[in-house]
């Protein structure tokens, strides 16, 4: 049965958010609230919650986890950033995007896209994510929480409750989200490349 934790979306309890934290390190997988959609999400190293993820979701290795950030200097560390893509993400940090870049070495292999080695990343602007990151100390593994069959995420804490109550370890309640994902854009080749247009404003990451 999932622990159920109703979190202020503007100040969460920090008691709550720590003992979420304590629950993904012993292998926990949770759903959370962002920006953009409910997710789910687990540590970069639990491979079972990774699978469990998958399982949820009904999706097989090619349908790519992102990694959840605090802030660019984190990004940093895990996907190669020059200076040209730096000031595009700092103009869209933190917000509704997700970017695709060429992973580092901190990356485990099994989470980076098998042929061009790149990994998608991103900073919500939601008080919740911040919270937890900052306790957890390193990215999160997430998805978002669209089940199979469903034409748009779960955003009804009451239906993610009934729907998922005794399939993840933790469901964290923080209001509606939104039903938009990402706005997802490549920056792997020689130039951006939008491959979704979702909650991210287009207009400030120049398309």
């Amino acid at each position: 049965m999932s622990q159920f934790f109703n979190l202020h979306p503007d100040n969460p309890q920090i008691r709550l958010v720590r003992e979420t934290v304590k629950l993904l390190r012993a292998g926990g997988v949770m759903v959370y609230p962002t920006d953009s959609c409910y997710a789910l999400g687990c540590m970069i190293g639990n491979k079972d919650g990774m699978e469990r993820i998958r399982a949820l979701r009904e999706v097989d290795e090619k349908h790519h986890f992102t990694l959840i950030c605090r802030d660019l200097s984190e990004i940093a560390r895990y996907a190669r950033v020059d200076n040209k893509q730096y000031r595009l993400l700092k103009a869209a940090t933190p917000g509704g995007y997700t970017f695709i870049l060429e992973a580092t070495r901190e990356v485990p292999r099994r989470l980076q896209h098998p042929k061009r080695s790149s990994i998608g990343l991103r900073v919500p602007e939601h008080t919740v994510v911040a919270a937890l990151l900052a306790e957890l100390d390193e990215p999160i593994l997430s998805m978002t929480l669209q089940l199979p069959g469903d034409d748009y995420p779960l955003n009804d804490p009451d239906e993610i409750r009934e729907r998922l109550g005794t399939r993840v370890d933790v469901i964290l309640e923080a209001g509606y989200c939104g039903m938009e994902p990402t706005t997802v854009v490549d920056l792997t080749g020689p130039a951006p490349e939008l491959i979704r247009a979702g909650t991210g404003d287009l207009a400030r990451i120049g398309f």
